[in-house]
């Protein structure tokens, strides 16, 4: 699901890649919302809102919503570079992004609604957003830029696009375009999911439901390394059964 790059990629692999990510986004999204009361995985509506702090004349406002984009921004960067630097074909070059993913949501979990640290809303939501940029580069650069998880306009875009082609008869490919219809369909129904049940669980627990999408990309990461060490070991043991 994340070690494979490339030709070597199946539906399958992007499949669970999408299902377990919009998971972890849209639950991101609402309890980012509730919690800290702006958009917390992507940045396209706070452009609108760095417009308008621009123009009434907010410069502090409007720096503010300046760095929450830089940071999903910086987010990105790194998780590329990560990527870059250890090597697309490195088993584990996905495992540091992820990492730092984790980390970010379980500050969110124990910091979030505590009022002794002082910390104020807009640095949660910095923090959310660099970590979403995080998961939105790493997820692109896996997939080949066929799986989006943090944001739905692009993915309702293709949708309706692959539609479309799919009410054409005489399109060619209609086996692919199908595939592609329903990676959208189960990125977009997981994105909602995530984000009901990030609502609903924020309401019962507050700032601890942070958790929860913790453990949903941590079990993204060591499904990997569970089937690559289950593979290795039956591999191991065919190798040691054969006669010599």
């Amino acid at each position: 699901m994340l070690r494979h790059f490339g030709t070597r990629r199946t539906f399958k692999h992007n499949f669970r890649l999408a299902v377990l990510l919009c998971l972890t986004a849209g639950f991101i999204n609402a309890a980012g919302f509730l919690g800290f009361l702006n958009l917390t995985t992507n940045v396209t509506g706070h452009a609108a809102l760095f417009a308008e702090q621009i123009v009434q004349q907010e410069w502090r406002s409007a720096g503010k919503v300046a760095v929450w984009m830089l940071l999903f921004l910086s987010g990105a960067w790194c998780s590329s570079a990560i990527i870059n630097t250890i090597g697309y074909h490195a088993r584990f070059s996905f495992a540091i992004p992820i990492a730092l993913e984790m980390i970010i949501f379980m500050f969110c979990a124990i910091y979030g609604g505590n009022d002794r640290i002082m910390l104020p809303k807009g640095f949660f939501v910095g923090c959310l957003l660099f970590a979403m940029g995080l998961q939105n580069a790493m997820v692109s650069v896996i997939s080949g830029s066929v799986v989006r998880t943090t944001h739905l306009t692009g993915t309702f875009t293709d949708l309706g696009i692959e539609l479309a082609q799919l009410a054409n008869k005489n399109h060619a490919g209609r086996k692919d375009l199908i595939s592609k219809i329903k990676l959208r369909l189960s990125s977009i129904i997981s994105f909602l999911i995530g984000a009901l049940f990030g609502a609903y669980i924020f309401g019962l627990i507050g700032f601890r439901a942070f958790i929860i999408p913790c453990f949903v990309v941590c079990l993204t990461l060591f499904f990997d390394l569970f089937r690559l060490h289950v593979k290795r070991y039956y591999t191991h043991m065919i190798h040691l059964r054969k006669p010599t």
